[in-house]
C-alpha cells in the first residue's frame, strides 16, 4: 500500500523524496513562506501554491489514517475483521469509501432489522434471498412467534424484508457505484415554495430550475442551499425528467441487478425484487441524495473558500500609494465627513469633522477645514472612502484642489470594506487610544492607500468582502486558508522591523502573537533594532523562531546593509566568499547587475547552500529590498455620473475591479452600486476563468449595458465592440465547458437499468404496494 508521501508525490507529480523531505521540514516546525523561499534545495524547487496544496493533503490524508485506524479498532473489538474486510478498509481512498466499509459494523440505534433478527427471522430472509423458487407465504408460516408478536406470514414476511433491506442498502460495493451513477446522472431541482414568491424574490432565477448535478457551479449551489436555508427554495435531486419520473426507477432496478434478482416467473421472484424497491426508495435514495447534497456543497464551499482566497491575495498585494501623508476621508451625511491625518509613516498626526453636505451644508467651511490641514502637513494624496456619500465627497475634495492649487493634491477613492470593523476592535483601541471610533475608520482609509497589506492585516478578512457567499461556508476552513494567504503575501513582501504593527509582526513566518508582541514591547524598551541578531534577545524568540522569521525581516538604515534585503542572516558567509571572488565591497556589489550577472551560482554553492538558493541571493544583491507589488494606479470616474440613475446604456466608464467571481467581476464605477461584467463580457475571446483578466484593484475600461434600478443591477461589458446584447446573467448561465456532451452525460440514459421481464416484475411490485 502507498505511503502518505507516495500518494501526495503522485497526486502533484513530483518526486517521492521532495515531498518526504517538505514533510519533514513542516513537522519539524517549519512554515511554508520559510520552505518556499530558503529550503528550495531540499524540496526540489516546489513552489508556495505546490505547498500549500502538499500540506491540505497531508491534514487530510493524515486525518483519514486516524479514522481508518479507529474503524479497524471498532470492527476489530466486535470479532468481526476478516483479512478481506481488512484489505478493503486499508485500500480506501477517501473518507466517503471508509464510511461506506463501516456501514454494516457502525454501532447504531435499534433498528426493525436488529428486532427482526432477534425474532429469528435472518434465517427466512436468507433462504428466499437464496433460492427464489421457495413460496414466501409457505416459508413463513415456519417461523411464527407470538413471543416476538409475530403472528401471522405477513409479519414474518415483513421482519425479513426489514433484514434483507438492510443488508441491501449496507452493501458498499453497490452504495458507492450508486453514488458514482447518481453524481453523474441526477439533475440539481429547485421549486419556490409556494407563498414564499413575494419574501424569496431574491431567489426569483431559481423558482424552477434544474441543470446536472456534477456542472453546477459553486456560485449557484451556494445561492440554491442559501434559499433552502432561507426556507425559501425546496431543493432535491432528480433522475430523467422532473416533470414525468421514470417507473420503474432506473436506480431500484440497479439494487436488483447487483444481487442477481430477476423475475422469471418463480415463486419468490416478484417479493424480492419488492426487497430491492424498497431498500432503494427507503434507505438507499436518502443516504445517497444527503451524501451528493453534502459533497456539491464541500465542492461549492471549496470553491467559494478559493475564490475568496485568491481576491484576498489580489487585495493584499495591490500596489501601495507608499510613504507619503495621507488625508483620510470618511464620508457620511447626517454625521458629517471624518477626517483623519496620517503622515509619511502611518503615524496620526490630525483629526476633524466636517458638515458639508446635507443638512448642515458647511460647504466653504469644509472646503477651508481640508485645505488648511493639507497645508499644514504637506499632504501629497487624499483617500475617500467608497461608501455613502462618496462622490460627494470627492466632489468636495476636486474643489479643495481648485480653490489650493499650490497644494498639488491628488484624490483617489478607496475601498472602506471592513473600516468600521477596524474602528471598534481591540487593536485599534490599543492602537488609538484616545480617538473617537468614529475617527479611526478615517484613519484606515488614509493608511490602506499608503499599504495595503499592512493596513488590512489589522481586519479579520470575512469584513474585506472579496468572496463569493463567504459568510455560509465552514468558518474554520475559511480562516485556516485565509491566514495562509495573508502569511503567504506578508512574507512575499517583507516586513519593516522597526516600523510594522504587532498584526502584521504576528502573520511573519515562525512569528504569532505573543512574539509579536514581544518584539513591539522590546522595541519600545530599548529603541530600534539595528541589526537582525539583535532578535535573539527578544524574549522567547528562540533559534528555530529566528531561523524563520530572520528573512522577512527588514531593517532599514541599520549596521549592515543585507538586513534590508531579503537574503537570510545564514547565507552571510556566501556572501564574504562572492565579495572576497569579486574583490569588491558590499556597497559596490548591491545594485551592480553587470558583476552579479556574470557570476556562477554553481561556483559558490556548498553542501547547505545549492545553486538555486545562491541564483535567489545573486537575484537580491541586484535589486536588494524590490517589492513585489505592481506600480500605483488610479481610477477617474465620471464628472455627473454619481448614482445609479445618471447611469445610461452606451456609457464609456472608468472603474476599479473590486470582487472577482467565478461568474465575473464586480467593478466600481463610482455610483455606489457596483456594476457586474459577466464572465461572457470580460474579453472579445472564450475566458475560462475571469483571473486571467482581471482581478481586485485593477483600473478598467467599461460599456454600460443595462441598468436596472429597482433590483440596483448594472450590466457592463468590457468587450471592444458595440454589441449592447445583456449578459445571460450568473443564474442562467451555461456551466463553464458546456457542450452537447456534456448535456448528453447529465440525462440519465434508461437502458443502463436493463428493461424486459425486470421492469415488468417492478410494475407488478408496484401493483401490490
Amino acid at each position: 500500500m502507498p505511503t502518505i508521501a507516495q500518494k501526495i508525490a503522485a497526486e502533484l507529480n513530483v518526486r517521492d523524496n521532495q515531498v518526504i523531505a517538505t514533510i519533514d521540514l513542516l513537522d519539524g516546525g517549519s512554515t511554508v513562506p520559510f520552505v518556499a523561499r530558503y529550503r528550495k534545495e531540499a524540496t526540489g524547487g516546489l513552489d508556495d501554491t505546490q505547498l500549500r496544496t502538499l500540506e491540505e493533503r497531508l491534514r487530510y490524508l493524515r486525518e483519514m489514517d486516524e479514522r481508518r485506524a479507529a474503524i479497524l479498532k471498532s470492527i476489530d473489538e466486535q470479532g468481526k475483521l476478516s483479512d478481506e474486510l481488512k484489505g478493503k478498509i486499508n485500500a480506501a481512498d477517501t473518507k466517503a469509501r471508509l464510511e461506506d466499509l463501516y456501514l454494516p459494523y457502525k454501532p447504531k440505534r435499534r433498528t426493525k432489522a436488529q428486532i427482526a433478527r432477534e425474532a429469528g427471522l435472518e434465517p427466512l430472509a436468507l433462504s428466499l434471498k437464496d433460492d427464489p423458487t421457495l413460496d414466501p407465504q409457505v416459508e413463513a408460516e415456519k417461523f411464527l412467534n407470538p413471543e416476538a408478536d409475530i403472528n401471522d406470514a405477513a409479519a414474518a414476511l415483513d421482519g425479513a424484508k426489514q433484514i434483507l433491506v438492510e443488508q441491501f442498502a449496507e452493501d458498499a460495493e453497490l452504495v458507492g457505484q450508486l453514488r458514482a451513477a447518481m453524481w453523474d446522472d441526477a439533475k440539481l431541482t429547485a421549486k419556490v415554495v409556494e407563498g414564499k414568491e413575494a419574501e424569496g424574490a431574491k431567489f426569483s432565477d431559481y423558482f424552477d430550475h434544474h441543470e446536472p448535478l456534477k456542472n453546477a457551479p459553486s456560485h449557484r449551489a451556494l445561492a440554491i442551499f442559501r434559499g433552502r436555508k432561507e426556507e425559501v427554495l425546496r431543493v432535491t435531486l432528480m433522475v430523467g425528467d422532473p416533470d414525468n419520473p421514470p417507473y420503474p426507477h432506473p436506480y431500484e432496478m440497479r439494487v436488483a441487478n447487483h444481487f442477481k434478482l430477476e423475475d422469471l416467473g418463480r415463486l419468490g421472484d416478484s417479493w424480492l425484487i419488492e426487497c430491492a424497491r424498497w431498500a432503494w426508495r427507503v434507505k438507499i435514495a436518502l443516504h445517497i441524495e444527503l451524501d451528493l447534497m453534502q459533497r456539491l456543497w464541500a465542492d461549492a464551499e471549496e470553491e467559494a473558500i478559493r475564490v475568496f482566497a485568491q481576491n484576498l491575495r489580489d487585495l493584499l498585494l495591490a500596489a501601495p500609494a507608499g510613504q507619503r501623508t495621507t488625508i483620510g476621508l470618511d464620508p457620511g451625511f447626517r454625521t458629517g465627513v471624518k477626517v483623519a491625518v496620517v503622515d509619511a509613516t502611518g503615524k496620526l498626526v490630525d483629526t476633524a469633522t466636517i458638515y458639508p453636505h446635507e443638512p448642515q451644508r458647511k460647504w466653504d467651511e469644509a472646503i477651508a477645514i481640508v485645505g488648511a490641514l493639507a497645508h499644514k502637513h504637506n499632504a501629497e494624496l487624499v483617500a475617500i472612502g467608497n461608501g455613502t456619500a462618496s462622490r460627494e465627497t470627492d466632489k468636495l475634495a476636486q474643489e479643495v484642489l481648485t480653490r489650493f492649487p499650490e497644494l498639488k493634491l491628488k484624490t483617489i477613492m478607496v475601498s472602506e470594506a471592513g473600516a468600521s470593523v477596524y474602528s471598534a476592535s481591540a487593536y485599534a483601541s490599543q492602537e488609538l487610544p484616545d480617538v473617537d471610533v468614529s475617527l479611526r475608520g478615517a484613519a484606515s482609509i488614509g493608511r490602506r492607500l499608503q499599504d495595503p497589506l499592512a493596513e488590512l492585516v489589522k481586519i479579520e478578512p470575512k469584513a474585506i468582502g472579496v468572496g463569493q457567499y463567504q459568510h455560509d461556508v465552514s468558518e474554520h476552513r475559511m480562516s485556516r486558508a485565509l491566514d495562509a494567504v495573508i502569511e503567504d503575501c506578508v512574507n512575499a513582501v517583507g516586513v519593516d522591523l522597526n516600523t510594522a504593527s504587532k498584526p502584521l509582526l504576528a502573520q511573519v513566518s515562525g512569528l504569532g502573537d505573543s512574539l509579536a508582541a514581544n518584539i513591539v514591547d522590546y522595541r519600545n524598551t530599548n529603541g530600534a533594532f539595528t541589526n537582525r541578531e539583535q532578535l535573539k534577545a527578544v524574549p522567547r524568540l528562540g533559534e528555530k523562531a529566528f531561523e524563520q522569521c530572520a528573512g522577512f525581516l527588514r531593517i532599514k538604515g541599520g549596521d549592515n546593509p543585507l538586513d534590508a534585503s531579503s537574503v537570510h542572516p545564514e547565507s552571510y558567509a556566501i556572501i564574504e566568499n562572492i565579495l572576497a571572488e569579486t574583490k569588491t565591497e558590499l556597497s559596490d556589489l548591491m545594485g551592480n547587475a553587470k558583476v552579479l550577472r556574470g557570476l556562477k551560482p554553481q561556483a559558490f554553492a556548498n553542501e547547505n547552500t545549492g545553486p538555486e538558493t545562491i541564483k535567489d541571493i545573486l537575484g537580491e544583491l541586484e535589486k536588494p529590498g524590490r517589492d513585489p507589488r505592481p506600480e500605483f494606479k488610479t481610477a477617474a470616474f465620471m464628472d455627473g455620473v454619481e448614482k445609479i440613475s445618471d447611469l445610461k446604456p452606451g456609457m464609456r466608464l472608468e472603474g476599479v475591479v473590486t470582487n472577482v467571481a467565478n461568474f465575473g467581476a464586480f467593478v466600481d464605477i463610482g455610483v455606489h452600486q457596483d456594476g457586474l461584467v459577466h464572465i461572457s463580457q470580460l474579453a472579445d475571446k472564450f475566458v475560462e476563468d475571469p483571473r486571467d483578466i482581471v482581478k481586485p484593484g485593477d483600473v478598467v475600461k467599461v460599456r454600460v449595458q443595462e441598468i436596472d434600478v429597482a433590483r440596483k443591477r448594472i450590466s457592463l461589458t468590457m468587450k471592444s465592440g458595440e454589441d449592447r446584447s445583456t449578459p445571460s446573467g450568473p443564474a442562467k448561465d451555461k456551466p463553464r465547458n458546456f457542450t452537447k456532451k456534456n448535456a448528453k452525460r447529465g440525462q440519465t440514459p434508461q437502458s443502463k437499468a436493463g428493461g424486459g421481464a425486470l421492469a415488468e416484475a417492478f410494475a407488478r411490485a408496484k401493483k401490490k404496494s
